[in-house]
């Protein structure tokens, strides 16, 4: 029997390790849990979220229909990157889990799960998105004339009403994602220079963490815990932790 057991091993072992071989660089199997780790990067790409994940994602996901969960370690990165994946990690019904940092487009990420945690030590960051002067210029030169744009005035126009459109979109994912309102507005006060790390109390009061999944009895651990986690040392004071005015 031993013999027996140590014979398939050998046998599935080279298959394991060929199915780990074949997802990209960022990504890694843990059980039932994917972990998507940004600074673990492809040569050559940028150490974030770009839209290129979401496609890999979405293949990972469809190849492995046991993963439950997304773990996540990212500064963020491609706006148009997050809010796919977010949309695949709603659509396959995941958790999410952080282990490391997750600001900007990673929060959309995070907010997407339905029971999200964070490990101890974690981070979890918000500031204003940004468009960065050069990319502002490219996309007037590439778009003005399709939009019609006659001067550059008029594309500034457009800026200004399609910026409120985004914050209007974004600030009502993140409530119809449990988020209290007040805290989602409040996240817009920190530049894009610099990120606003709330507390896990904080976190936690504001609907971010959340250990239950919605529409199932709360458990009862602390919400926002991993089990075996001490309250006492995971619930730091929000003293100082308050965003400056942006």
């Amino acid at each position: 029997m031993l013999r027996l057991m140590c014979i398939l091993f050998c046998l599935l072992l080279p298959l394991q390790l060929a199915a780990k071989d074949t997802l990209p660089r960022k990504f890694s199997l843990q059980g039932t849990t994917l972990v998507y780790d940004t600074d673990i990067k492809e040569p050559g790409e940028a150490a974030e979220i770009t839209d290129v994940d979401a496609d890999r994602l979405r293949r990972i996901l469809a190849e492995n229909p046991a993963i439950s969960e997304l773990q996540l370690n990212s500064v963020g990165g491609s706006v148009y990157g997050g809010e796919e994946i977010a949309g695949l990690v709603m659509a396959y019904d995941l958790d999410t889990l952080v282990d490391g940092e997750c600001v900007s487009a990673c929060v959309d990420v995070f907010l997407a799960g339905n029971r999200r945690r964070m490990t101890e030590d974690s981070r979890i960051g918000f500031h204003q998105r940004s468009w960065p002067a050069p990319a502002v210029h490219d996309y007037y030169r590439s778009e003005r004339k399709e939009q019609r744009w006659a001067t550059p005035f008029e594309f500034g126009a457009w800026i200004y009403a399609d910026t409120q459109r985004e914050i209007h979109d974004h600030l009502s994912y993140m409530v119809a994602r449990g988020v209290d309102p007040g805290f989602a507005i409040e996240t817009l006060r920190t530049g894009s220079d610099r990120e606003w790390y709330p507390s896990r109390l904080r976190l936690i009061a504001a609907g971010v963490l959340r250990e239950f999944r919605p529409g199932l009895p709360e458990e009862d651990t602390e919400q926002g815990l991993l089990p075996g986690q001490p309250p006492a040392q995971l619930l730091p004071s929000d003293a100082g932790q308050l965003p400056s005015p942006g």
